[in-house]
């Protein structure tokens, strides 16, 4: 019924495959450390708009926490105009009162994923990002190695890590901030962390401070609590996918600025405003 194929060959296969896809994204446009809600919801926008864009994911699985809800069930809450999104997405969705709606978390996550997909975006999942390329005061990449190497005993981690260089770095990798982390360490950034819950404050906030923190480094998703200090959300979603949606128009601005830059000879931010 199946093909006959060597047990080499199939080898030969993920192996050239791969190492051809990664050689190709050692340098892009943009690079979105996270694969969570607002990463990958970054990753569809930009993708759509023609930029070759690369996610950065710890895990062996895309969708960070929108794969379930609070308290490990697995229902999604929005509040409105969420909905809009979900319409987009193609996502099923249920009025629950006025202005909040729900949907299936593995439902949503794959669609979203998909979608991120299908638009364009690479993955390079399992791999953690340890630091980032910084040059003359701006961020112009990521610094990464395997996952599994941080879980080795600390006499065999000597494992060196490589370098991607992109335009833009995006951080949305929730709590933890790990990009904004890299320049917290060296005293660049300041990191408070997540104040406590609040949805209704922290929706609105984490929307409206989504952006540049750093030249050449945006901040979306719950990375932007991190950074600023801001209330946590919970289980509710709306604001992680608006946040994917405004740094991606971020990005994508800056990255059109240095296109313009570059046709007319300038140095790269030249043609920034």
């Amino acid at each position: 019924m199946f093909a006959r194929v060597s047990d080499a060959s199939i080898s030969r296969a993920i192996v050239d495959e791969f190492s051809q896809w990664l050689k190709e994204y050692l340098v892009c446009d943009v690079i979105i450390a996270g694969a969570g809600p607002s990463g990958l919801m970054a990753a569809r926008e930009l993708s759509h708009a023609g930029l070759k864009t690369l996610i950065i994911e710890g895990n062996n699985y895309l969708g960070g926490g929108f794969w379930i809800g609070g308290y490990l069930m697995n229902t999604l809450t929005f509040r409105s105009p969420g909905q809009e999104i979900l319409k987009e997405l193609g996502i099923p969705y249920k009025e629950k009162g006025e202005g909040l709606f729900v949907a299936d978390g593995p439902c949503a996550c794959a669609k979203l994923i998909s979608a991120a997909c299908d638009a364009g975006a690479k993955v390079l999942n399992m791999t953690k990002c340890d630091d980032v390329l910084l040059r003359q005061g701006r961020v112009e990449g990521v610094v990464i190695n395997w996952t599994a190497v941080s879980a080795l005993p600390r006499q065999i981690t000597c494992v060196d890590p490589i370098t991607l260089e992109s335009k833009v770095v995006i951080d949305a990798t929730g709590h933890d901030a790990q990009v904004c982390l890299a320049l917290h360490k060296r005293g660049i950034l300041q990191l408070p962390g997540c104040g406590p819950m609040d949805a209704n404050v922290s929706e609105e906030l984490v929307v409206e401070k989504t952006g540049y923190i750093y030249p050449g480094l945006i901040v979306c998703g719950m990375a932007v609590s991190s950074v600023y200090g801001l209330p946590r959300m919970g289980p509710t979603f709306s604001a992680m996918l608006y946040s994917g949606k405004k740094a991606a128009q971020a990005a994508l601005a800056e990255c059109r600025r240095g296109f313009m830059a570059k046709e007319e000879g300038l140095p790269l931010g030249s043609a920034r405003t």
